[in-house]
């Protein structure tokens, strides 16, 4: 039997992914630490929480575990220990960084439908508690990870190889850790983003048309409303952020409710249906990381103008050097 085709395109795929990953958060990062976005400190906090989220999701979840694994087979980072504890970071980074987008959706929630909360909670100092809560408690969720796996095999009395227990399939507990990972991330974020972007929606049809109401009688003629302006380029984001979420973690999500319902924990062959949805739906997970980002340029004009300033910041360097 040849080498699988979803080898073949994840040989490529993560490579690819690393490389646009890791200089795009990164980015994100620096510019959106800067607070010359025209986004308040409040926003900007949550946004480079997810930036540094995605990071390490490329960093830890791409990097060392896949890209580890496919070109580096005969490296350190396959001791037993060692991958044990980067499937552990993987799963903390994946589930913090979907955290992360939860936690700005419900801040944008606040500010928009719940005015007598948004003084006291959209702040920078709750933001940062928000991240750092999230961040202490994905860790304190992920460590049963690291002890899910024994070695497949032991040279020179190195255990190598991270092999599922045996004990993990048919162990109660491990079952119900299992059930209740998946349980946290990502099927109740994915409905609470849902849910809050519903609410959201509702808030803000009720909202403008009482608005529109109340300037139209006002001053009898359309005039721009700089609130509602503001309103709707925090929107904008908003939206874009949890679509682009709920997009390319809809084929996960579905997936793993099916195999629930189908009880179906093994698959045949490299070309089984259930192999292939489980490599596609991790690929557009991990993929989920580098768009955030490419949003910002997108739906953001000063992010855009800060990005090509940081762009042209090195020739317009040099071309001082050059004159003086």
């Amino acid at each position: 039997m040849g080498y699988p085709v979803i080898f073949q395109i994840e040989d490529i795929y993560y490579p690819v992914l690393s490389a646009v990953g890791v200089p795009v958060n990164l980015v994100a990062i620096v510019i959106l630490s800067r607070g010359k976005c025209g986004l308040s400190k409040c926003i900007s906090r949550y946004l480079v929480g997810m930036a540094v989220g995605d990071l390490l999701v490329v960093i830890i979840g791409v990097i060392l575990n896949w890209i580890g694994m496919i070109y580096f087979r005969d490296s350190f980072l396959l001791i037993t220990p060692v991958c044990s504890f980067i499937t552990f970071l993987s799963e903390a980074a994946t589930g913090v960084s979907v955290w992360f987008t939860v936690a700005f959706t419900f801040d944008r929630f606040v500010a928009i439908c719940c005015e007598k909360l948004k003084t006291k909670y959209c702040t920078e100092r709750t933001a940062a508690v928000v991240l750092g809560t999230v961040s202490v408690l994905g860790c304190l969720e992920s460590v049963p990870w690291y002890f899910a796996y024994e070695p497949g095999d032991i040279i020179d009395h190195v255990p190598w190889f991270c092999v599922i227990k045996s004990s993990f399939r048919t162990s109660p507990a491990w079952s119900a850790f299992e059930m209740f990972h998946l349980i946290l991330t990502p099927c109740v974020p994915f409905c609470l983003i849902l849910l809050l972007n519903v609410l959201t929606v509702r808030r803000i049809l009720v909202s403008s048309r009482v608005r529109r109401g109340l300037r139209g009688r006002s001053n009898g003629e359309n005039q721009s409303d700089p609130e509602m302006e503001n309103r709707k380029k925090s929107i904008i984001l908003l939206f874009s952020i949890s679509g682009s979420f709920i997009l390319l973690w809809l084929t996960k999500v579905v997936f793993l409710i099916y195999l629930r319902i189908a009880d179906i924990r093994y698959f045949h062959s490299y070309t089984d249906p259930v192999f292939l949805t489980e490599h596609t739906a991790k690929m557009l997970q991990l993929l989920s990381s580098c768009t955030n980002t490419c949003i910002y340029v997108l739906t953001q004009t000063k992010f855009r103008e800060e990005m090509k300033n940081a762009v042209k910041y090195p020739f317009n360097l040099i071309v001082k050097l050059v004159k003086s």
